[in-house]
């Protein structure tokens, strides 16, 4: 089968299935190393790239998945009835952030750097999708340890988490402002 034929069907799993599916997953269903798979995935980003398609395939961790171009967001959300989505708080979005950096992590470590109650961030962070319990910590009182989700990388348009920026560019950033004081 030709490449350009390989690259339909991707597409037709990837909109089919919605979700983000595992690189192994379509090659296991298409019949294909993964490694061949992965470099029709990375062409098909490009090409969707270059030709300006209406659809990018975004990749989150090992997984891919179709959505629209960021770019589009005024047009498209004219489709959906009006709904009012609350955005995070300032402490969500703290919270969200030391999380982020610091996984896994337990909730008194996140308010000692806080150095505020955050059992309402964490709780608003795990309904949005964007923080899940990664499970115990194996010392007293069995802390739960907290993490992100694939849904947090997909919501700040990250591939991995390695993409976040050095916490070093925050810190310029603040002893910057210090020295305009």
């Amino acid at each position: 089968m030709e490449n350009r034929e390989l690259k339909s069907i991707i597409e037709a799993l990837l909109f089919t299935w919605g979700d983000p599916l595992e690189l192994k997953d379509i090659a296991s269903i298409i019949e294909k190393e993964e490694s061949q798979v992965e470099k029709l995935l990375e062409e098909m980003i490009s090409e969707f790239d270059y030709n300006r398609r209406g659809i990018r395939i975004m990749k989150i961790n090992n997984s891919y998945q179709l959505s629209t171009r960021p770019e589009h967001f005024e047009w498209i959300k004219k489709l959906s009835s009006p709904k009012f989505t609350k955005s995070l708080s300032n402490a969500a979005l703290e919270t969200l952030s030391i999380i982020a950096y610091r996984q896994p992590i337990i909730k008194s470590d996140i308010e000692a750097i806080r150095g505020v109650r955050c059992d309402k961030a964490i709780e608003t962070l795990i309904e949005r999708g964007l923080v899940v319990e990664l499970g115990r910590l194996e010392k007293v009182g069995r802390p739960i340890l907290y993490g992100t989700t694939d849904l947090f990388l997909k919501t700040f348009g990250l591939e991995s988490l390695d993409q976040l920026p050095p916490l070093e560019d925050f810190n310029n950033s603040l002893d910057n402002l210090d020295s305009e004081k």
